[in-house]
């Protein structure tokens, strides 16, 4: 954890573990907008959060922090945990699964 929030961008971090109490210093003491358990950190977008389109992403402490919605004058701090079914951010997996395309923009 100290490792984490002297080195990490303080985004998104996220735990892979059984242990319920690792995983609840981990969320509690890690210093992320979005702190997860045993799921993908793909799921950190402002749109998956119910915000709509993005207009940017903030690693400062204030304001605001995280994903950035047009409500973004407010701070917030997103836990999740995964139900161990190995859930993905469901447009990409499955048979219907989208494909990332990466263009050259120069």
């Amino acid at each position: 954890v100290p490792h984490i929030n002297k080195s990490a961008p303080r985004h998104t971090d996220c735990i892979v573990t059984k242990d319920a109490g690792a995983a609840a210093t981990f969320q509690s003491q890690v210093d992320a907008a979005g702190v997860y358990w045993n799921c993908s950190t793909r799921f950190a977008d402002g749109f998956r959060y119910g915000f709509g389109a993005e207009v940017g992403i903030s690693t400062s402490m204030m304001p605001p922090r995280g994903p950035v919605g047009l409500e973004g004058l407010v701070t917030y701090r997103y836990k999740m945990v995964g139900d161990g079914s190995g859930h993905m951010v469901k447009d990409f997996a499955g048979d219907n699964a989208k494909v990332y395309t990466h263009k050259d923009l120069l």
